[in-house]
């Protein structure tokens, strides 16, 4: 494993292994490089579809041990207690400045396509897209339930986790359309909380211990109360406007069908009723 760089530098360092297959379902698109002339997009409807509710799963509980501030002297104590529970060498270690450094687990829950950029195939097929004015990307699906080890500083934020998961993918989609969660079971109930962006997942991971079920990450899609439409592409958003526009159509054209099949029912009844 490569050295880790002084955690006193601005710039995090990561270190990454992939534990994962890869990915499939992938979909090619041609841009331009001023708009897409098609977009794939895993969304289909703006209206919540009714399901069944997971009643397992309970949003916003929080680990009040995440919480701590620990002196210099209880870290090495919890960085004792806690390389002495693994069986691997997923070690945390202590710095001179007072940081540590070790491994996080993530699991990725996303249910809709991530973008990378094609690969290359030759100097004159991309010679001749760069004089053509045209890019090309590739949207596809991670894999169910891919994760990804994460070799991190206790300073390291919840996004900085995130900007280096999607820069390891080379994924170019905005990094606020993507949220980090803890999820932690107790009593056979599973538990998500929402990481603020400035949240240190690691100090979170050593004050829980190893156990993933205890606490463990997961990457989701960014579900807010409002969608942010500025963490959208301009292809993006003109494919909703597209999708929005059917869902409308779509609507009116069951509502006439619905008033007409009202209308010649009354009229039927009128047809047979008896006068007086």
């Amino acid at each position: 494993m490569a050295k880790v760089a002084n955690s006193s530098d601005k710039t995090p360092s990561f270190e990454m292994t992939w534990g994962s297959s890869t990915s499939s379902g992938y979909c090619s698109e041609e841009e331009e490089d001023t708009e897409f002339e098609q977009y794939f997009t895993a969304r289909t409807s703006f209206f919540p579809k009714t399901g069944k509710a997971n009643v397992n799963v309970k949003k916003d509980e929080q680990i009040v041990s995440g919480k701590q501030e620990l002196s210099t002297a209880d870290i090495q104590v919890k960085l004792r207690e806690y390389n002495a529970q693994i069986n691997s060498n997923l070690f945390m270690n202590m710095n001179k400045d007072g940081s540590y450094t070790g491994f996080i687990k993530v699991q990725f829950k996303l249910a809709r396509p991530v973008s990378v950029p094609t690969p290359k195939k030759g100097a004159h097929d991309a010679g001749a897209r760069k004089s053509a004015g045209v890019k090309r990307r590739t949207s596809f699906y991670l894999p169910k339930d891919a994760s990804k080890h994460l070799h991190i500083s206790s300073r390291t934020s919840a996004r900085e986790v995130i900007e280096a998961l999607l820069k390891k993918f080379t994924v170019v989609d905005n990094p606020g359309k993507f949220a980090l969660f803890e999820r932690s079971e107790r009593h056979d109930q599973v538990y998500l909380r929402k990481l603020p962006d400035d949240e240190h997942p690691l100090r979170l991971r050593l004050n829980a211990g190893p156990n993933e079920k205890v606490l463990g990450f997961v990457l989701k899609e960014n579900e807010t109360g409002e969608v942010n439409w500025h963490a959208f592409s301009m292809p993006e958003l003109k494919n909703f406007l597209r999708i929005l526009q059917r869902e409308e159509e779509e609507h009116v054209k069951q509502i006439v069908q619905r008033y007409a099949l009202a209308r010649i029912k009354m009229q039927d009844a009128l047809d047979g009723s008896t006068p007086g």
